[in-house]
């Protein structure tokens, strides 16, 4: 049976509030409150297996929220929040954990980055720093931590045998004192997550961690898994993205959809530039045995289209969980031994650069994503900036609201561009259709169609 109300207070985020702040909280109103709603009830649902906007649409039609003032601080009032957050009628820890990582993120966010103008979110130095403030205020951020922090990238829709090498390669990652983090999400994002608290639990590792990195575009459709212990919400992909690659030691992509498309090709982006060529960033792609193929379609069509030079900057391990976190291990060792060396950061890597084309905010309208060039006479760098757009707009189209939507009223986006690099993109579009690597259930209808360039 759904509850009417329940009261939830916090335990760890938001308990010490000015009268300012308290104020702020309980004054949110229009699209903020609506991006809360949905982002709060995304939590609460956190374990479910549904990624259909429409479905979760109707599933959340009478949940609200609303922050209320006691002489202690704010109380969370829920309006019919699903079941499954609670047991014994208590709300899950973890859950509430998220819920007040939610409210602290977005509102935070708003009142202190984007509506006060602070940082001129049109520069790339200022989004970086933007991106910076909004981690130290989720306190993720450790500067007593060395270079240990594993990124896991990877498919939210992937078969049980996938799920289960993601777990192998995160144990083994967690014996070797290893912490993760992952885009939140169930699938590939959660295994790693899984895996590696066993790892930890072995070596009596106590204070592991488990970060999710998100942004409301896609946790609204995409609950966080339960896992997460340190939850984070950017305000765009992006600055996720952004946020990803300078929290990041080293990352590990197993086999996915368009999303980890996008994240590759703006991984491999950001390090070709000519100004990253001499960085260590440890970055390896892997999957079980059964997924050879497949990662071996992902693997030609980076060279296809970014070239052998872009295909050095990572390895290609196939069925070896043990390797994978050995490689890892050793990677983060030269990490930690160049970031002493030019006394950068171990927890945030400010030597990176990145083109602010990979910083802006990319809205995948059906003209911009028709506006999209692609064709080799682009620099690399660049010519991945503009892939990841167009695998940007696929998720969009695919799991989020607003991309649903305008494909629901004008139809598919039509990509254009060089004969041959559509032909490598519609390629590894087909296989991830083929493979199911689109959405958790369901008959996928694709939200794209790839066309001639025009005259």
């Amino acid at each position: 049976m759904t509850r009417h109300v329940e009261v939830i207070y916090p335990k760890t985020h938001l308990r010490v509030l000015s009268r300012y702040e308290i104020q702020r909280l309980k004054n949110f109103s229009g699209p903020t409150h609506e991006l809360l709603r949905r982002c709060c009830y995304a939590v609460l649902s956190a374990g479910s297996q549904n990624d259909d906007y429409l479905d979760l649409e109707n599933e959340f039609r009478d949940f609200d929220i609303e922050v209320t003032q006691e002489e202690r601080g704010i109380v969370l009032k829920l309006t019919s929040p699903p079941d499954s957050a609670f047991v014994d009628d208590e709300i899950i820890r973890g859950v509430r954990e998220q819920l007040f990582a939610v409210l602290r993120d977005v509102l935070y966010a708003q009142d202190s980055i984007i509506e006060t103008h602070r940082f001129d979110l049109n520069n790339g130095e200022d989004i970086t720093n933007a991106i910076f403030h909004l981690l130290r205020n989720a306190n993720v951020l450790k500067p007593d931590r060395t270079a240990d922090l594993i990124i896991c990238w990877g498919g939210h829709s992937i078969p049980r045998h996938e799920y289960q090498y993601t777990k192998d390669v995160g144990y083994q990652l967690g014996l070797r004192g290893l912490d993760i983090g992952t885009g939140c999400g169930p699938g590939a994002m959660k295994g790693p997550m899984k895996g590696a608290t066993i790892g930890h639990a072995k070596q009596h590792i106590c204070d592991g961690r488990y970060i999710g990195i998100t942004e409301p575009g896609i946790i609204a459709t995409e609950a966080p898994n339960p896992l997460v212990n340190e939850l984070v919400i950017l305000p765009d992909i992006e600055k996720r993205l952004e946020a990803f690659v300078r929290l990041a030691h080293g990352i590990v992509i197993f086999p996915g959809g368009p999303g980890t498309a996008e994240e590759i090709l703006y991984l491999l982006g950001v390090l070709s530039h000519p100004a990253n060529q001499t960085i260590p960033f440890p970055l390896i792609i892997t999957g079980p045995e059964e997924c050879r193929s497949y990662l071996n379609d992902i693997d030609q069509f980076i060279g296809d289209t970014l070239g052998p030079e872009a295909q050095k900057r990572y390895q290609l391990i196939i069925n070896d969980p043990q390797a994978v976190a050995v490689a890892m291990k050793q990677g983060t060792e030269k990490v930690r031994e160049y970031r002493r060396l030019i006394e950068d950061a171990y927890f945030y890597n400010w030597t990176l650069t990145i083109d602010e084309k990979f910083q802006t905010p990319f809205d995948p309208t059906h003209d911009n994503m028709a506006a999209i060039e692609l064709s080799y006479e682009l620099p690399q760098h660049q010519l991945a900036a503009n892939l990841r757009q167009v695998f940007s707009g696929i998720v969009a189209g695919n799991v989020k609201a607003t991309g649903i939507k305008r494909v629901e009223k004008y139809g598919p986006y039509k990509i254009h561009g060089d004969p041959k690099i559509l032909k490598g993109m519609d390629t590894l579009l087909s296989a991830m259709v083929h493979h199911g690597r689109m959405k958790i259930q369901g008959e996928y209808t694709p939200c794209y169609k790839i066309v001639a360039s025009p005259d």
